[in-house]
């Protein structure tokens, strides 16, 4: 409940002033070449607030069922590794490193793993252990999910539902009553944190992830045996949540392979010995 009264305040504020159309590049480039310009209807400190009310009710209803992790080996091996990718993501953009970066894990056998806005980040225990990933298969999928927050696609999504005819009942509901805000904010939350990304934003995430984890110091190439991985656990056994939002096969493959000149020498560099790094920022622990 009060994720939708978040939500419902945050949509009611909306003016005008802050419908108005915007196009950006919310990243540079990297040596992958990420370059497209996107459109960015709805601010991001909306977003960040909306993913931040989810984040805090869903650890909270982690915290009851007495699931949720915040420390331990397990969870101490997920923070060295969030730690590392986060310290690259400056390549991309500036100010991730004042980002609240916040890291949980959740001990349930789900195959998800996931990275809301603003850099929150949940990891299930299923996902790890069925899959028996090593720590270099972790950074590839936590890479991943880190780059959806960098490129913003989760504002994107919003910002597109919003522009379009058929979602033109959310700034309807906005005007009319509490109740009516109340459902805007839930179909506002589906399409910033549920709705499953483009392929040509999945393609995006693939390619920052995997820039992320060889300068982290991560072998790129376990993106690949990360996904055959996948493909093999999900055989005969219909589609797992991670893969239900995150196409798999061949072609994703194919692009993983294409991309591995443009990384490898950045995984070769980062094998000499690491300098001292204050502005590493530490997770925060709930």
């Amino acid at each position: 409940m009060q994720f939708l009264v978040v939500c419902s305040k945050v949509f009611l504020g909306l003016t005008l002033t802050t419908l108005l159309l915007a196009c950006a590049n919310t990243t540079r480039s990297g040596a992958v070449g990420v370059d497209r310009s996107q459109f960015l209807m709805v601010p991001a400190s909306q977003v960040d607030r909306i993913s931040a009310a989810s984040y805090s009710e869903q650890n909270q209803k982690a915290k009851e069922k007495n699931i949720l992790i915040t420390s331990g080996p397990a969870y101490d091996r997920l923070k060295t590794i969030s730690t590392r990718l986060i310290a690259q993501t400056g390549v991309f953009r500036d100010d991730t490193q004042q980002w609240n970066w916040q890291l949980v894990l959740i001990n349930a056998p789900i195959l998800n793993a996931t990275c809301a806005p603003g850099g929150k980040i949940t990891f299930y225990t299923g996902l790890i252990e069925q899959l028996n990933l090593t720590d270099d298969e972790i950074a590839a999928i936590m890479g991943h999910e880190i780059a959806h927050a960098l490129r913003e696609h989760g504002r994107e999504r919003l910002s597109q539902a919003m522009a379009q005819s058929a979602v033109a009942n959310i700034a309807m509901a906005v005007a009319g009553p509490y109740g009516s805000a109340v459902s805007a904010a839930n179909q506002a939350a589906q399409y910033v944190l549920v709705l499953p990304n483009s392929r040509q934003n999945e393609s995006e995430a693939d390619a920052i992830g995997l820039e992320l984890a060889a300068r982290a110091g991560y072998n790129p190439k376990a993106s690949i045996s990360v996904w055959q991985k996948m493909n093999k656990a999900t055989e005969g056994k219909g589609t797992f949540e991670f893969l239900s939002t995150h196409p798999s096969g061949d072609t994703r493959i194919e692009q993983l392979t294409e991309l591995m000149p443009a990384v490898e020498p950045l995984y070769l560099a980062s094998q000499t010995p690491r300098k001292s790094n204050t502005a590493i920022q530490k997770i925060k622990q709930q």
